[in-house]
């Protein structure tokens, strides 16, 4: 089967919000930056492992024992259940009905299939994670927690605690829970950055449903963009891939777990295989852990990601075709480097100097040839940050240092709308002009729904008027946001342009 066909058929490791559905059946003050974290010694899994510098000897021979009983008793294994959910199939009329004149709409739509409500049953799934800290935080996928409304932890002693989502990011499919405990074993930050290709890495984890499990492979390959991701708002162009590859076998229930180098260190969390069939067929692949921990740090200290934008559009230099190089004003050897080929005007790196057609070498003194590389040397800054870029352009090298932004363009600290966000759409103002044609007051447009509450518990459609929630009315976007707040269950109600009559959609959120 050509790769081609093989990562068409990419799944997420250990798919375990799908694949194993029913089926069941902290940081040391130089490694680690979450505030908050342990303080002095080594962990005690790494001094009776043997490695009590948090390394192996110089002129060790290989062996994997050592760092696999250091490694093993952070590794845990993640149980999610998803409570069975109501989903309206509410869907507006394409016509005026014929009978609007004999019945009102509610008991219309009653008796002709109009607010039927479905039922999705309670799921079951499981995946495996990683302590990061002697109190209790732990990383894993986004995946793995995703849409659960209980998530158990059991430990390698096989103590089970229920935990709680401290935050998560699906741009980098990665999540943040805790559990209520204290003296625990976890492990130590290694340093992706220094990862190199053909060294020896070990998976840990939970696959298959198995107890912990331990496997061997080599880093076949760095900074991997397969296409896998997306953010909040459902946008592959928003997520952020640079994985490490490697042919350690993982499986359905390792996503989470462990990649750790042969000194016991974390270098990345298993994500994802490439797979025809679903099972491990030659390669997984990693979220670096220095990716990983820009996330958690975040994600604990703000609630969300606080993530740097360069404001570019590109493509790898090599894939730029023979025929456009000369209308590019690229030379025809230059297949190195990463090509701009847009930039808004009021954007980072139009502010910084570069302009279209340039060609990045080098970020923050790194050599840049695909984009999973520059994605992954930005992933590690937030807005605010300086960050040194090289280009070539007119065949010269020039140096800018592009100063970061957030989405929306400035430098502040990124708020966690963490309700509204659950709703999962990109919400705008009602315009003026609009609002009298239609006949109210104000309102907010449902401009797109993406991955969220909308999208799976309602048949809500684009385009849709948002006129209250709660029974409160909502004129703005500032006002959905309060009305929503921290609100379990909200009904919308509102309407689509063209069409009689007002929707309602009721909503959970918790």
């Amino acid at each position: 089967m050509k790769l081609k066909q093989v990562l068409a058929t990419m799944m997420i490791s250990a798919l375990t919000t799908l694949a194993v559905v029913w089926g069941y059946g902290s940081f040391q003050k130089s490694n680690n930056s979450y505030a908050g974290q342990t303080q002095g010694s080594l962990p005690e899994n790494y001094k009776l492992a043997g490695l009590k510098d948090g390394a192996l000897p110089p002129g060790t021979p290989i062996d994997f024992t050592a760092p696999s009983a250091a490694a093993l008793p952070a590794v845990v294994h993640i149980k999610t259940k998803t409570n069975a959910k109501q989903v309206s199939n509410s869907l507006p009329r394409m016509q005026q009905s014929p009978f609007s004149d004999f019945f009102n709409d509610d008991l219309f739509n009653q008796f002709f299939g109009g607010g039927r409500m479905n039922i999705i049953p309670e799921q079951k799934a499981s995946g495996s994670g990683v302590i990061i800290s002697d109190d209790g935080f732990i990383v894993t996928n986004n995946h793995v927690i995703e849409n659960a409304d209980e998530i158990k932890v059991t430990l390698h002693n096989r103590k089970t605690y229920t935990a709680k989502l401290i935050g998560a990011d699906p741009a980098v499919d990665l999540a943040v829970i805790k559990i209520d405990a204290s003296a625990l074993p976890f492990l130590l930050y290694g340093n992706s950055d220094d990862v190199k290709i053909g060294q020896w890495v070990l998976a840990l984890g939970y696959p298959l449903n198995l107890e912990t499990t331990v496997t061997a492979g080599i880093v076949s390959a760095k900074a991997r963009s397969l296409g896998l991701n997306k953010d909040k708002t459902g946008n592959p162009g928003g997520a952020v891939e640079s994985f490490i590859q490697t042919d350690a076998a993982v499986n359905m229930g390792n996503s989470g777990g462990a990649l750790i180098n042969t000194d016991g260190k974390l270098i990345g969390i298993n994500s994802a295989i490439a797979s025809p069939t679903g099972y491990y067929s030659g390669y997984s692949y990693a979220i670096p852990v220095n990716i990983a921990k820009k996330v958690v740090d975040d994600i604990i200290k703000f609630g969300t990601v606080q993530r740097g934008y360069l404001g570019i559009q590109y493509t790898d230099a090599a894939d730029v075709a023979e025929d456009q190089r000369t209308k590019l004003g690229m030379p025809e050897t230059a297949y190195d480097g990463i090509y701009v080929t847009q930039l808004p005007s009021d954007g980072a790196a139009y502010e910084a100097g570069i302009r279209k057609g340039d060609r990045i070498q080098k970020i923050n003194g790194i050599e840049i040839n695909t984009g999973g590389e520059l994605q992954e040397q930005v992933s590690k800054h937030k807005p605010g940050d300086k960050l040194p870029v090289m280009v070539i352009r007119d065949n010269k090298p020039m140096n800018f240092v592009i100063t970061l932004r957030n989405k929306a363009g400035n430098y502040d600290i990124v708020k966690n709308d963490t309700k509204l966000d659950l709703l999962g759409a990109d919400f705008t103002n009602l315009e003026s002009k609009k609002a009298k044609e239609y006949g109210v007051t104000g309102g907010v447009v449902v401009k797109k729904i993406n991955k969220g509450a909308l999208y799976d518990q309602t048949r809500m459609k684009d385009g849709f008027v948002i006129l209250k929630v709660n029974d409160k009315d909502v004129l703005s976007v500032d006002e959905l946001r309060k009305l929503v707040g921290n609100e379990n269950t909200i009904t919308i109600t509102g309407f689509y342009p063209g069409y009689d009559g007002l929707y309602e959609y009721p909503i959970t959120l918790d």
